[in-house]
């Protein structure tokens, strides 16, 4: 077997120290292949040794200026320390050297959205939920995304698909009934949306308050 893809077996496992000797041969076997420097780096990540693991990535740049992972990994590093520009940087080059998953995808929407740069994140964040459909946490950011850009419709129609794969996301549920609330001027049904957020979290404030306000609204109206 490979070493590196022993190696990555060993990570899987949670034998770090495995992989990490492993790595170690593989990069003395062959030190111009950035593929174990990626990897090594990645093990140092997972035991939180973030200074050096960012050594290892950027020597895998140094040795291959198209490494996408490497990029991806680095920016995964920065994204973590709140580095969100740097982040986004690593991550548009993954993404421009060939890294199309939605992995990178999600991830460059997020720095960007660390950045108050939604309507930039939209684009990145609808290709990252057209690669993976089941990964609600991409389509409720993108979710996001549209709310901002006041994309009512299209946002209800994301937001009942988070939570028909989720039911109990309250967020979720929350923001439909802001968006009946706000867009569509239905109070009766925000109350249902903000019903269903409290039942998956009865702490939720936001939802609480938004159908303390629908509730005074129709009462009033009557």
């Amino acid at each position: 077997m490979d070493k590196n893809q022993q190696g990555i077996q060993y990570m899987q496992a949670g034998k770090y120290d495995d992989a990490i000797k492993v790595f170690s041969e593989a990069i003395e076997e062959n030190p111009a292949e950035p593929v174990a420097y990626i990897n090594f780096g990645n093990v140092l990540t997972a035991v939180g040794e973030l200074d050096r693991a960012v050594n290892f990535y950027k020597k895998a740049i140094e040795l291959d200026e198209k490494a996408a992972a490497a990029y991806y990994s680095l920016g995964n590093v920065y994204f973590d320390e709140a580095k969100f520009i740097e982040a986004k940087d690593m991550f548009e080059k993954s993404i421009r050297y060939g890294l199309d998953n939605s992995d990178a995808h999600f991830m460059l929407g997020m720095s960007l959205m660390q950045l108050d740069q939604a309507k930039l994140a939209m684009p990145y964040l609808q290709r990252s939920v057209e690669l993976n459909p089941e990964d609600v946490d991409a389509r409720f950011q993108y979710a996001l995304c549209l709310a901002n850009a006041e994309l009512y419709d299209e946002l209800i129609n994301q937001l009942l698909l988070v939570v028909e794969q989720d039911p109990d996301h309250s967020d979720a549920y929350y923001n439909l009934g802001v968006a009946y609330a706000a867009h569509l001027e239905d109070p009766k049904t925000a109350i249902e949306f903000f019903d269903k957020a409290l039942q998956a979290q009865p702490d939720h404030m936001l939802a609480a308050n938004g159908k303390n306000l629908m509730e005074t609204f129709l009462a009033e109206e009557n």
